[in-house]
């Protein structure tokens, strides 16, 4: 099919954008649509403000860390380090639905069936609160278990059992805010959930050290006052967002008799479920894998758990770039399905590779030629932990370039509905290679083998993901995915 589409409209109002059928369109490209244009300029301009959304988001957890490690201590760290992993196993499965959500928002929105999208969007907004309600409430009684099984320091566990329950308790706020923020994206809006995050990162930021101490009449809180803080932004923030959609009137706000698509429709619901379970297992992979190390990290002692615990932060700021891309991507290859336009995918998926090459590249140099002070700013600079976190970044660092280049490739694959492939090369790469090659190595290595074990099965994962889209690629050109968004 032809790249060349024809113009559509500038003005953004619903009848503007999805116009009637036999209706003229202007002479402008419809705002949100990222179907046409140079794929480097229209990606670089989507991907920006979600990357800048996720430094935001990332220097918020880091700032956050500061105030734990400095007000209460290094116990403290290791408590919020472990009650973060817990968390982002939790999220893991209500992030699959969400990106099912959005590459079906982003399909109808290609399309230009807005009626369809927004039943997609409010399906998947519904069914994702109904399920962080319920987890929220079996995390409540399930953490002091949990905690226990992922062997988190005596001296860390009463804190991050107080931090995780609160936590638990805001699940279903964060879960809405991710959700409207997803699929705005889908629907090539990137702006709206970055103004809502600013807002929500300098109410945490702000609230943090007034709830851990107490100031006046606010009551000291400790580690629990940081959760409180989170939940009280985030709350703020996605009613700044919502509130945007419906003074904007942004092309998913529901009204009137819209308001029941947020009661799951079926033949939506069965989309968002079949390549959400696949999508959420993939982030529970990632998760849990991710756990299995901290639970590795703990047994090595106090020091090197919070050695960890500073280093995942400098490491979250290292796939920030391949985060943002991987979305960018995965939204911008949906519309083109959704619209038909096979043929800008292949190079929408090299531009997003050799992109994250070298912004990933240039960032991971960046903070390792920094990270002594970086690592300071989280345990001290006197902290004897800050050697063996050194020695942990100069090992591990290099590796998150090739692990952007699967996400670029696990976004153009989830675009089309391929999720089962990605999956098992996540499983192999994670459990098989990395963890694998821990077991192996460590009679050799000693606690070296957890820091090899991620360039292992970064590679190993790059190999996979490389073969698992090669095969989509084949299917796509034998035409399997000409209607997979109708």
């Amino acid at each position: 099919m032809s790249e060349t589409r024809s113009e559509l409209p500038v003005d953004t109002s619903p009848e503007a954008v999805f116009p009637p059928t036999g209706a003229t369109p202007a002479a402008k490209p419809m705002k949100g649509d990222l179907t046409q244009g140079p794929i480097l300029k229209t990606l670089i301009a989507f991907s920006i403000p979600m990357l800048i959304g996720n430094v935001i988001q990332s220097l918020n957890g880091s700032i956050n860390a500061i105030w734990v490690g400095r007000l209460i201590g290094e116990s403290a760290l290791a408590a919020t380090a472990n009650a973060n992993n817990v968390m982002f196993l939790l999220f893991g499965a209500v992030f699959g639905f969400g990106m099912a959500t959005t590459v079906r928002v982003g399909h109808h929105f290609g399309a230009r069936d807005l009626d369809a999208a927004r039943a997609s969007f409010g399906t998947g907004l519904g069914f994702c609160t109904i399920i962080a309600v319920g987890a929220g409430i079996i995390g409540w009684f399930w953490t002091p278990s949990l905690l226990r099984l992922l062997s988190t320091p005596e001296e860390s566990q009463l804190q991050a059992l107080a931090y995780l329950r609160v936590i638990f308790v805001i699940m279903p706020l964060g879960t809405i805010s991710m959700l409207v923020s997803m699929g705005l994206r889908g629907a090539g809006d990137a702006k709206t959930p970055l103004y809502a995050m600013i807002l929500t990162v300098l109410l945490d930021i702000v609230l943090n050290p007034l709830l851990i101490r107490g100031y006046g009449p606010i009551p000291s809180l400790g580690i629990a006052g940081s959760a409180i803080a989170t939940g009280f932004a985030n709350f703020v923030g996605s009613a700044a967002m919502i509130t945007t959609m419906y003074l904007r009137d942004l092309p998913l706000r529901l009204r009137g008799p819209e308001l029941g698509h947020l009661i799951p429709k079926s033949r939506e619901l069965a989309f968002v479920v079949t390549k959400g379970i696949p999508m959420g297992a993939q982030m529970l992979i990632i998760s849990s894998a991710g756990l299995v190390m901290i639970g590795l990290v703990n047994r090595e002692g106090l020091l090197t758990a919070a050695a960890y615990g500073a280093a995942l932060q400098l490491w979250n700021y290292i796939q920030m770039p391949s985060l943002a891309l991987g979305s960018g991507v995965s939204a911008m290859v949906a519309q083109n399905v959704g619209a038909g336009n096979h043929t800008r995918v292949g190079r929408i998926t090299l531009i997003g590779i050799a992109a994250n090459v070298v912004m990933t590249g240039v960032l991971a140099a960046l903070l390792l030629m920094f990270d002594r002070p970086m690592l300071a700013l989280f345990l001290g600079a006197d902290s004897p932990a800050v050697p063996i976190a050194r020695h942990m970044q100069l090992i591990v660092t290099w590796s998150f370039i090739l692990t952007g280049a699967t996400m670029i490739q696990v976004g153009t694959m989830r675009a089309y509905g391929v999720v089962f492939l990605p999956l098992v090369a996540l499983l192999i790469a994670l459990y098989g290679a990395r963890l694998g090659f821990y077991f192996v190595a460590y009679p050799l290595l000693g606690a070296d083998a957890l820091w090899w074990a991620y360039p292992f099965g970064s590679v190993a994962a790059v190999a996979l993901m490389s073969a698992a889209w090669a095969w989509t690629r084949k299917r796509q050109q034998a035409g399997a995915f000409e209607t997979v968004a109708r």
